[in-house]
C-alpha cells in the first residue's frame, strides 16, 4: 500500500469510528432505552433481564450505523484534506480524484461485505436471544394465544426432511388450521399433504380431512393422490415447543428466510414481506459503498468551515433522504406494487447514480 493511500485511510478511520459511536448513541437514546424503561415499568422486568436484552440489541443497531459512519467519514476526511489544500497539492502532483478516493471506496466495499457476514452470522442469533428474553422472561404473561403463519421443519443432517406450514395456531384449543406438509428426498419434494385442521392429542398431532399427493413419480408422468380422515402429523414438537420455535424475520438467517419463503409459497401465502427482509440483508450493507461514492466528492465542495458539525449535518441530511426513499420503496415492495428485489435496491441504485455524477464532476 502506498504512503498516500495510508494517509487518506488514516484520515477516514477516525471519523468512521466516531460515526459508529455517535449514530449508535442516537439509536440507543431514541429507541432502545425507552423500550428498556417500558419493560421495567410495565412488566416488572429484572435488571439482569433488561441488561442482557440491552447488549443483545446492540448488534442490530450497530449494523445500521455502518453505512452512516462511512458517509460521515468519507465526507469529513475529504473535507479536511480539501480545506488544508492537501487535495490540491495531490492533484497538482498528477493524482486524479478517482485515484485519491480509491482506497476509501475499496475499504467501503470491504465494510459492505463484512456487514453482510455480520448481518448473517451475528445479528440473527443475537436478535433471537433478545426476543427469547422478551418473550420468555419479560412478557411471558402477554404471550398471544393465537399465532399466524406457523412454520416448522425437521432436518436430516444439513438437509430438510419435513417442512410444515400452518395458517393459524390456537394455544387454547391446541389446534392448527390450514396445514401443508412437504416431505423431502434428496433435496426434492417427494410427498405433499394438505389438511384442514390438526389437533394435539397429548402425544402427537393428528391431521383431519386431508389429501396426500405422491410426487416421487412426477418425472414419470404418474400422479397418485389419496385422501384421509385422520393422519399423524410428522412433526414431533409439542404445543409449547411449537410456540417457542416461531421466529420473526429479523431472527432468521438468509437460509432460514429462503426456507420460510418456500414454505409460504407452497401454501400460496404472500411472501413479499419476507422477500423484502431477504433482499435488504444485501441492499442495506451495500449502502456503505454507496455512501462512500457520495461522501468523498461532496467533501470537496467549497464550504466556509470544515468542522465536524458541518460534516455531521450534511450526513444527517443525506441519510434522511436515503432512508426516506428506502422506507417508501419498502412499503411498495411489501404491498406488491413493486417486485421486492427491485424495491430493495432502488435506494442503492439512486445513490450509485448520484455518486457517479458527483465523482464525474469532482474529476473535472
Amino acid at each position: 500500500m502506498r504512503i498516500l493511500d495510508r494517509y487518506i485511510l488514516k484520515a477516514f478511520v477516525g471519523p468512521f469510528l466516531f460515526g459508529i459511536f455517535a449514530f449508535t448513541s442516537i439509536f440507543i437514546g431514541t429507541g432502545t432505552l425507552f423500550k428498556i424503561a417500558q419493560y421495567i415499568t410495565q412488566y416488572g422486568a429484572s435488571i439482569w433481564a433488561v441488561t442482557r436484552a440491552f447488549f443483545l440489541a446492540m448488534p442490530s443497531i450497530v449494523v445500521l450505523t455502518f453505512p452512516m459512519a462511512v458517509l460521515l467519514a468519507s465526507l469529513m476526511a475529504f473535507s479536511k484534506l480539501s480545506a488544508t489544500s492537501e487535495i490540491t497539492v495531490m492533484r497538482a502532483g498528477g493524482q486524479s480524484f478517482l485515484r485519491l478516493a480509491t482506497p476509501v471506496y475499496v475499504l467501503a466495499l470491504v465494510i459492505s461485505l463484512c456487514t453482510v457476514a455480520f448481518n448473517e452470522y451475528v445479528v440473527p442469533a443475537t436478535n433471537h436471544a433478545y426476543q427469547s428474553i422478551i418473550r420468555n422472561e419479560i412478557m411471558k404473561e402477554a404471550t398471544p394465544r393465537t399465532q399466524n403463519h406457523i412454520v416448522l421443519k425437521t432436518m436430516d443432517g444439513d438437509n430438510i426432511s419435513t417442512l410444515m406450514y400452518a395458517r393459524e395456531y390456537n394455544a387454547d384449543t391446541k389446534q392448527l388450521k390450514g396445514i401443508t406438509v412437504q416431505q423431502f428426498s434428496n433435496g426434492n419434494v417427494s410427498q405433499m399433504e394438505n389438511a384442514q385442521t390438526a389437533k394435539w392429542t397429548g402425544q402427537y398431532w393428528i391431521m383431519y380431512n386431508g389429501t396426500i399427493y405422491d410426487l416421487s413419480t412426477k418425472g414419470a408422468g404418474i400422479e397418485r393422490t389419496m385422501t384421509f380422515t385422520e393422519q399423524v402429523l410428522p412433526i414431533k414438537r409439542n404445543p409449547d415447543q411449537l410456540s417457542r420455535d416461531q421466529m420473526k424475520p429479523e431472527e432468521m438467517t438468509i437460509k432460514q428466510l429462503r426456507e420460510q419463503i418456500k414454505a409460504y409459497k407452497s401454501s400460496y401465502v404472500d411472501t413479499s414481506e419476507l422477500e423484502m427482509e431477504l433482499y435488504q440483508r444485501f441492499s442495506i450493507p451495500l449502502a456503505s459503498f454507496v455512501f462512500a461514492l457520495i461522501g468523498a466528492p461532496l467533501g470537496l465542495q467549497k464550504t466556509r468551515s470544515s468542522s465536524s458539525s458541518v460534516g455531521f449535518g450534511v450526513s444527517v441530511l443525506i441519510i434522511f433522504i436515503y432512508y426516506g426513499i428506502m422506507t417508501f420503496t419498502a412499503a411498495l415492495g411489501k404491498g406488491d406494487v413493486l417486485p421486492p428485489v427491485v424495491a430493495a435496491f432502488i435506494p442503492d441504485g439512486i445513490g450509485v447514480l448520484a455518486g457517479l455524477f458527483l465523482n464525474w464532476r469532482a474529476s473535472k
